[in-house]
């Protein structure tokens, strides 16, 4: 049951039919003054120099749309890097160094879901979660770190940084911001990004699949094969899988229990389970049999031109 919410959810937010459409018109109102309330934020916010070079990977739907791989595949190529996130999901609140210079110190409890997938997939960089962006980025700078990379921080206007913007391969029917839609600033918005990404066009994914057990080589998916995962829109993992692959799904940054997977075994004795670089960091301590990763990795187009990043990295150090 839960699941289906979740579904007519996304569904209405991004690509509604005509019950969600009128839904949609009877909140626009409130997405009115939500908007106002953003314009405000923007034209009052200070722009503050942190001393540091800060570059945010941000989207203005809500939902994935990429960040994290982004984030990872940029952050990889400097030296003395921090990635900043809020760390959704997590049970702690305040700032936490989750891993300095390569060294994990949190748990993915503590961290979130996101954090620790950074953390292991950029075993070099420091990761720092915290709701409070300008403490965080000065914690990094206190460790002597050199570049910030601020995952979703577009919407951090007092905060001095380089704005890549990513967009969705397939643009949302539904144009309108929250609640009635899901831009969560408006569409326009694209216009104040420094660079601007969209997937399909200046980036691809790149799926490879694991066992969960051995990371180092590719192998072939099973036939009977259940897609368990808590990311949002899952239904879009689909499109690299194969046809007859079943898929059961749990909020964005869900905490799996050992109760959910007890069900799943049941439902689903013959099958094996894939999953995401996000959820298995979460899924690991069930010691799952025959669990297989969809390994993520970005490709760019090579005519995009990184230089005027790169031109605001110098300027700023």
């Amino acid at each position: 049951m839960k699941q289906k919410l979740y579904t007519w959810i996304e569904e209405y937010l991004f690509y509604p039919n005509t019950f969600q459409k009128f839904i949609s018109f009877l909140l626009l109102p409130l997405t009115f003054i939500y908007m106002l309330i953003i314009l405000f934020k923007r034209v009052m916010a200070k722009e503050i120099n942190l001393g540091i070079p800060v570059v945010s990977i941000g989207n203005i739907i809500v939902g994935g749309s990429g960040k994290t791989p982004i984030t990872i595949k940029l952050a990889s190529k400097y030296e003395k890097v921090c990635v900043v996130l809020r760390g959704y999901g997590r049970s702690s609140k305040g700032l936490y160094v989750v891993s300095h210079n390569g060294e994990l110190l949190e748990d993915v409890e503590t961290a979130g879901d996101e954090a620790i997938l950074l953390a292991n997939s950029l075993p070099k960089a420091t990761i720092i979660v915290s709701e409070n962006r300008v403490k965080a980025i000065q914690k990094a700078k206190e460790l002597g770190c050199k570049i910030v990379f601020l995952d979703d921080g577009f919407s951090k206007y007092h905060i001095k940084k380089f704005n890549i913007l990513l967009r969705p391969k397939k643009e949302p029917t539904n144009m309108f911001c929250l609640p009635s839609g899901c831009y969560r600033e408006p569409k326009g918005f694209y216009f104040n990004a420094d660079l601007e990404l969209r997937e399909g066009k200046d980036f691809k994914r790149v799926i490879t699949f694991k066992k969960a057990n051995n990371l180092t080589k590719e192998v072939k998916l099973p036939s009977k094969l259940l897609l368990l995962t808590a990311i949002s829109k899952p239904k879009r993992l689909l499109e690299f899988l194969p046809k007859e692959t079943k898929m059961v799904s749990f909020p964005d940054h869900y905490s799996f229990t050992k109760e959910d997977i007890n069900n799943i075994y049941q439902q689903y004795k013959e099958y094996s389970i894939i999953t995401t670089g996000k959820d298995l960091v979460k899924l690991k301590k069930f010691n799952i049999k025959d669990l297989y990763l969809m390994d993520l990795d970005i490709k760019f187009d090579e005519n995009i031109d990184f230089s005027i990043m790169q031109e605001y990295i110098k300027s700023d150090e």
